[in-house]
């Protein structure tokens, strides 16, 4: 009982104390007060959106509110457009946001050193180049290197963060062997011109072609062996897919045709190194088109995943069908042909997929040197691709003018919001945060899709503004703010009094 009336002596002294606080409150703390509020809850639901891209009330809306009231989501993707269901647009649209190595990537010694030396600017962020560290020391080491000793010291090499360090000890590694991997480093990083790269790798590839012969006789010896052969393959691959890259840039295009398709025919299941994007531009480059299609008919397929390259060069041949004699006033007046509308098709399937590259052909943005990895659907794929296919674009007669006239008909299609797809599964969410680590800081990153804040933040950060302001002023001026209120009741009750006034006469 004792406890009882404690408890029941302390309640009475707690609401007394609370009556007698509210109580001494002046109207000025309720003005701050709703002032105050009102601008936190805009703040709230500001951050709201910028973290979850919605607004709180269309979420709400959305995910609660329309289950309870029967409604049904229609603007997800189509079976037949989305390649496989909702659930494989969900897995496909994680995995696009994967980083990829650029098939085409440039030599850093030849080309983007060149390029720092000239310019005074970094084109690889670091980023960039850490992944590279990785993509080296996954295909380039394996854990049988501490039987060779040169490769022991390049498996370190691989590591190393500082550019000289590691081509010391590339130098080291060859004092004690014929090591393949050192000599790929040194074209890679040492080498300043093409002419000297190529020369080295064909060192690296008489080195490298040993080691694979040699290990291809134990592979099925054990697991060490096992590994020790996929990692010759892959130096093997590489040294190859390179010097076909070497004798692209110097103008041996047909060589390079010829050794790309003997590296795949050789190595047909190492589909990870996307060699034959390389063979794509380098068959446009000698306008084997039908060589091409071939090619396309073989990689442009729905169970296989899609690139810029892919796409673009599909829209390309068939705006090469039709382009030299489109004209878009004609078009208007008579309608598009069967032609001309499976090239604008072409083009808006592949504006869909990157809706960043058309500025760049078009040349509406300016082009960087590509990084060394990109990420697809991204700003930094549509740059790697309008780097290298610019050219074959400007070649066919009347292309740009067709891509100029109806590659922003693409987004009138997807429908809203943008991050829905039409054609391919949802745009990735995740491209401009990638983008912004894979491009250098004075690059301009293109984003797609952007956020448009909805009106209903735009409302509320308005009347949170306005209440917040009204409560600075009536804090501040509390007698003037005062005579405007009454002024404003004043002239609200004349008005309110003249209409009544009116339609009692009426």
């Amino acid at each position: 009982i004792q406890h009882v009336l404690l408890l029941y002596s302390w309640c009475l002294l707690f609401s007394f104390s609370v009556s007698m606080f509210l109580n001494t409150l002046t109207p000025k703390f309720y003005v701050a007060l709703t002032g105050t509020s009102s601008l936190i809850s805009g703040l709230i639901l500001w951050w709201y959106f910028r973290k979850y891209g919605t607004s709180f009330i269309e979420q709400v809306s959305v995910s609660h509110l329309r289950p309870l009231l029967g409604g049904v989501d229609n603007s997800a993707p189509s079976a037949a457009s989305a390649a496989g269901g909702d659930a494989d647009s969900n897995r496909q649209s994680v995995s696009e946001c994967k980083v990829w190595r650029n098939p085409l990537n440039l030599f850093r010694g030849a080309e983007y050193n060149r390029y720092t030396w000239v310019t005074g600017r970094e084109p690889l962020t670091y980023y960039d180049m850490n992944l590279s560290a990785q993509d080296h020391q996954t295909f380039f080491t394996c854990d049988t290197d501490h039987l060779r000793p040169a490769d022991a010291i390049m498996q370190k090499a691989w590591r190393e963060r500082n550019p000289q360090a590691r081509i010391s000890a590339a130098h080291e590694a060859l004092e004690l062997n014929e090591c393949a991997t050192a000599y790929i480093l040194l074209a890679e990083e040492e080498a300043t011109t093409i002419v000297e790269a190529e020369k080295l790798f064909k060192q690296a590839l008489k080195a490298g072609e040993g080691c694979y012969r040699r290990s291809q006789q134990l592979q099925h010896h054990g697991a060490q062996y096992e590994a020790q052969h996929r990692r010759d393959t892959n130096v093997l691959v590489y040294i190859k897919r390179r010097l076909a890259m070497c004798a692209r840039k110097l103008g041996r295009t047909r060589e390079a045709v010829k050794m790309m398709r003997d590296l795949m025919k050789e190595f047909p299941l190492l589909s990870m190194f996307n060699i034959h994007e390389n063979l794509l531009e380098a068959l446009l480059e000698l306008q084997a088109y039908a060589d091409v299609q071939a090619v396309l008919a073989k990689y442009d397929d729905i169970s296989l995943p899609k690139s810029a390259t892919i796409c673009y060069t599909a829209a390309l041949l068939k705006a090469r069908a039709v382009s030299d004699k489109f004209s878009p006033e004609a078009a208007s007046r008579r309608g598009l042909s069967t032609a001309e509308m499976n090239a604008v098709e072409a083009i808006h399937r592949a504006v869909e997929f990157n809706p960043h590259v058309p500025k760049y052909l078009l040349e509406m943005k300016s082009l960087i040197l590509p990084p060394e990895h990109i990420l697809k659907r991204g700003d930094s794929e549509a740059i790697a691709y309008a780097f290298f296919h610019l050219q074959h674009w400007k070649r066919v007669e009347g292309a740009l003018n067709l891509l100029h006239c109806t590659w922003e008909g693409t987004f009138r299609m997807i429908p809203y919001p943008l991050e829905k797809g039409h054609l391919f599964y949802p745009y990735p969410i995740c491209t401009e945060t990638a983008d912004r680590e894979l491009l250098p800081s004075f690059h301009e990153v293109s984003v797609y899709p952007k956020k448009e804040l909805p009106f209903f933040i735009l409302f509320t950060a308005g009347l949170c503004s306005f209440t917040a302001m009204l409560a600075l002023l009536t804090h501040q001026f509390p007698e003037l703010m005062g005579v405007f209120a009454k002024a404003s009741h004043d002239g609200c009750c004349d008005f309110q009094c003249n209409r009544n006034s009116q339609y009692e006469q009426k």
